[in-house]
């Protein structure tokens, strides 16, 4: 059974595997940029990334009335080629299915209007997870793309999908970047100090962004405040799996969402751990 580490109060290294902290170590803080680079090169060896801009977090979808999406990081190398990473720190029903639609519209932005062609430079969604979507599996990577069922043919080399479990990662002599890179993610929290098998250019840069000693008054504030918030979503989370509701995944996430508006927690949080729309939140709260 995996869990995530407990003791965060230690106030050491920052979790960032927090929505708004992941962003700000691999988007917002120093250089943010390089170790993003370092992260997807590691991750994507086979493309050759060079060098990386950010793209807008925010996409709107063209349909009125239908979802739109914010991610927490999205970026392009020169190639045009797209990373949309997102961290996920509770289970979600149809995670699967939330990864595909958000990877859609990094391939509908590039579609010229009024153009014949429907070619798009290659669209990578990466999931950074900090729970454990395959129980039975101990693989802590998985990587899909669109293939021929029979033959395993692959259909095209411009959509692809990334997990990344972290809590499945461990230290050993045989760990391969992306492995003590996932276990450092997870387990930052939890650390006093940075281990010593952890060394190189990658692993400076993510134990600088996360020193807590670093950040700003009104940070470490924020900081503390999702700590605490992360903390009483997943009570919610747990307190109403545990009334053994019966009534099936939807009525579950209602209730769970009720349970989370109750005690004040903003909607897009909500929305990100249930699957409800701002909509059908803002309805359950009338």
């Amino acid at each position: 059974m995996f869990t995530t580490p407990n003791d965060e109060d230690r106030g050491v290294f920052a979790n960032i595997l927090l929505d708004e902290w992941f962003k700000r170590s691999f988007k917002e803080y120093g250089n943010a940029k390089r170790l993003m680079l370092l992260f997807l090169q590691a991750l994507i060896p086979e493309r050759e990334i060079a060098s990386i801009d950010y793209a807008s977090e925010e996409s709107t979808n063209q349909n009125q009335g239908k979802k739109n999406i914010r991610v927490d990081v999205e970026c392009y190398d020169k190639n045009g080629e797209r990373f949309v990473v997102e961290v996920q720190h509770v289970a979600q029903d149809y995670f699967y299915d939330r990864a595909v639609f958000n990877s859609t519209f990094a391939v509908q932005r590039q579609l010229q209007k009024g153009s014949d062609s429907y070619h798009f430079e290659p669209v990578y969604f990466i999931g950074v997870m900090r729970f454990v979507l395959e129980e039975n599996d101990d693989r802590f990577i998985h990587r899909f793309s669109l293939t021929d069922d029979e033959t395993g043919k692959q259909m095209t080399d411009d959509l692809h999908y990334i997990f990344l479990e972290t809590p499945k990662c461990r230290l050993n002599p045989d760990s391969t970047l992306i492995e003590k890179l996932g276990y450092a993610m997870y387990n930052l929290p939890s650390m006093i100090k940075r281990p010593g098998e952890l060394t190189g250019e990658i692993f400076d840069l993510l134990f600088s962004s996360a020193d807590l000693s670093k950040f700003a008054p009104e940070e470490k504030i924020k900081y503390q405040n999702d700590v605490n918030t992360d903390r009483d979503i997943r009570n919610q989370i747990a307190y109403a799996k545990n009334q053994g509701i019966e009534q099936g995944i939807e009525q579950r996430n209602v209730e769970i969402a009720k349970a989370m508006l109750s005690e004040g927690l903003d909607a897009s949080v909500i929305s990100k751990c249930t699957g409800l729309s701002a909509e059908e939140i803002a309805a359950l709260g009338e």
